[in-house]
Order: structure tokens, then C-alpha cells, then sequence
């Protein structure tokens, strides 16, 4: 996680790990949750501009088949990974929504807090660790 560009109001990690259990997404922890998940649509956007960039470059006819082959093999990769940032970019869309509600940083299962450290890792999450290793869990036996 890149902070080096995180405005100077908003809290550093260490404040806002070291903020009461009961000041539990106050203001500022909002408004830090929000900036980190802006700017971590800006970097997907940023990167989507630039496979589009390099789609169109690299579209030039090739006579060689080997070279054609490695270019495609390059192109569908990274068109699979634009897909993954893709559905990223609405999980993100979707947590910027939860804190515009105000349900952002609660279990959508179990309705208790998900938890800072958790929510560091993975701003957009929507489960507890408790009731994701459920989802898990549940997953693996339907899958047996």
C-alpha cells in the first residue's frame, strides 16, 4: 500500500490502528478508507489507459508467426488481467458506496465490525475474517 502521496489530514496507519475500539469508522477513518480506495481506482484507470495504448501499438502486423503468437499469447494476459481490475474497480465503486450509507467497515453478514487491520489489507472486504472463513468453508464442502 502506497501512502506517499496521502494527504497530510488524513490519519497515518499507526493513528488510526491506535484510535478507541468505540471511535470504531469515525470521520477520519472514513475519509482515510475513501481516499485509499480513490486512489486505488485511479491506479486501475491509469492502468486500463495503458493497455489500451499498448493494444493499439502493438497492433501491427507481424510477418513472422512466431512473433505474432508471443504477441497475442502478451495481449490476451494482460486483457485477462484488465478483466480481474475491472471487477476490482466495482468492488471498489461498491465500497465507496457502503461509505457514502454508512455501512462501510461492518459485516454484511453479521452486521459487527470488520476491523482496521483487515480492512488495510483489503479495503473493499465485506465480510469478518469469522464469516468469510464461513463463506470458505461452506464453499469447500459444496465443492466435495
Amino acid at each position: 500500500m502506497d501512502l506517499s502521496n496521502k494527504p497530510a489530514d488524513l490519519p497515518t496507519v499507526e493513528e488510526l490502528l491506535a484510535m478507541p475500539e468505540e471511535e470504531y469508522m469515525n470521520e477520519r477513518q472514513l475519509a482515510f478508507f475513501r481516499w485509499l480506495l480513490l486512489e486505488e481506482k485511479r491506479k486501475l484507470m491509469e492502468n486500463a489507459a495503458q493497455t489500451t495504448a499498448n493494444l493499439a501499438e502493438e497492433n501491427v502486423a507481424t510477418p513472422d508467426w512466431t512473433d505474432r503468437a508471443t504477441i497475442e499469447e502478451e495481449q490476451a494476459l494482460e486483457l485477462r488481467v484488465r478483466d480481474r481490475e475491472r471487477k476490482l474497480m466495482k468492488k471498489i465503486d461498491e465500497a465507496l458506496k457502503r461509505i457514502d450509507e454508512g455501512t462501510y467497515g461492518y459485516c454484511e453478514e453479521t452486521g459487527e465490525p470488520i476491523g482496521l487491520k483487515r480492512l488495510l489489507a483489503r479495503p473493499t472486504a465485506t465480510l469478518s475474517i469469522e464469516a468469510q472463513e464461513r463463506h470458505e468453508r461452506m464453499e469447500k464442502l459444496r465443492a466435495s
